[in-house]
């Protein structure tokens, strides 16, 4: 039966690979949130605010993202990835288009809080969810690699839509800029859901069995036994600090270019394409070193390369453009990465059978990690008058969650 099984008239086992390029270019569209820190100094000129308020946005932009998606993954269950997919494309559209009209309506931060962190964020939440487990389940022998190139295009996504706002921004203003890419994203999530679909229940490519020892699904917990293991937490724990040290350097990638390193606002634009490169690289390669020595290793890589880049970040000053690009590409690295381990790890620790609600849960922990990185980022700033201060908690979080990582992320015992 696995054999005879066909997608987009070709066996499985190939046409699964179209069902990740659809997946990675949806992804291309909702991670066009990485491309904030282009935004957010015309945000901060707009409505004449600081740079935590000017944060706002892009902090409940996550959190909402985050924050739905335990809903999404029940939803998923019902209504299958297809429609889930349109009417979260729908909504992410929707939240865009309209953070290109309502606060130049009411000019305030609150009006662009929630068209675009609220609405936009939502409908990302919703999105998320489909093209993530499609992967999953299509790909038993190869989760790990899959589902990274399937969020590739997410952490990817500032490579091209940091350029295309940065032009846009420039030439027809940051409002029309909200709206045009709205258009574009609402047309483009809805057409590519349109084939998304999960195999038959057991399904597994031909000639395919687990092999022993590999970072296969284990035994399947639902939610609430999921909570009650240390497993969870020891990676519920790790995804926080991980996901912090990421979006923290997302956030202010092009603020410390510009202000701190003394680059123009075209080459920080530039760079912010640049280190969505090793964003979008991050998934596939942590999502292969996971399958390959484990999530307790792959986490604790992560963590050394976070611990380096806040480290060279304390010496960073005009002039020193190298040390800055060679320290952001790790943070954007490591985001990228923990997107990968989160989920690959999710599945292995908990099984297949509730893994798009569990996931839904264990993303909350990424929406926990926005929130604690505008505070410290947006608070060193403005306390200290300078973005530096921000990688010393960051780099200690980094060196706890190493022992957290390596006491914690084991697969769980089920009685």
């Amino acid at each position: 039966m696995d054999s005879e099984t066909k997608l987009f008239g070709m066996p499985a086992e190939k046409g699964r690979w179209i069902l990740v390029v659809l997946g990675f270019i949806i992804n291309l569209c909702l991670g066009s949130v990485y491309a904030y820190s282009v935004f957010k100094v015309p945000v901060q000129n707009m409505f004449k605010i600081g740079a935590f308020d000017g944060g706002l946005p892009f902090m409940f932009f996550i959190a909402f993202f985050a924050g739905i998606f335990p809903f999404s993954g029940r939803l998923l269950e019902k209504i299958g990835p297809k429609k889930l997919g349109i009417l979260g494309g729908a909504i992410v559209g929707l939240g865009w288009i309209l953070s290109g009209i309502i606060p130049g309506m009411a000019p305030n931060i609150w009006t662009l809080v929630i068209t675009y962190g609220v609405i936009a964020g939502a409908g990302v939440g919703l999105s998320y969810s489909g093209p993530i487990q499609v992967a999953t389940r299509w790909f038993p022998d190869k989760k790990g690699l899959a589902v990274g190139l399937t969020v590739a295009g997410f952490g990817g996504s500032p490579f091209i839509s940091a350029y295309i706002a940065s032009n846009l921004i420039n030439s027809v203003g940051i409002l029309n800029t909200f709206l045009y890419m709205g258009i574009a994203f609402l047309a483009i999530v809805i057409l590519l859901a349109l084939p998304l679909k999960f195999p038959v229940a057991g399904w597994k490519p031909a000639g395919w069995s687990p092999k022993a020892g590999a970072a296969t699904a284990g035994a399947d917990y639902n939610s609430s036994e999921m909570a009650k293991t240390s497993s969870f937490w020891g990676l519920f724990i790790c995804f926080i600090i991980g996901s912090l040290a990421g979006l923290m350097a997302i956030g202010i990638s092009s603020p410390v270019a510009t202000g701190i390193i003394k680059l123009d606002t075209a080459t920080a634009a530039v760079l912010v394409s640049v280190f969505a490169i090793f964003n979008g690289g991050g998934r596939p390669l942590f999502g292969w070193i996971t399958d390959k020595i484990t999530p307790r290793y792959a986490a604790v890589i992560s963590f050394i390369i976070i611990i380096m880049a806040s480290i060279g970040m304390m010496f960073a000053g005009p002039g020193t453009a190298a040390l800055y690009i060679i320290c952001f590409a790790g943070f954007w690295l490591c985001l990228g990465g923990w997107l990968a381990i989160a989920p690959t790890s999710t599945v292995t620790f908990f099984g297949v059978k509730f893994n798009g609600r569990n996931y839904g849960i264990m993303l909350l922990a990424y929406g926990i990690g926005v929130i604690l990185a505008n505070f410290i980022s947006g608070f060193a700033n403005d306390l200290f008058g300078s973005y530096l201060r921000a990688f010393i908690p960051v780099g200690i979080l980094a060196f706890i969650g190493i022992f957290v990582a390596f006491f914690m992320m084991k697969s769980p015992k089920k009685a």
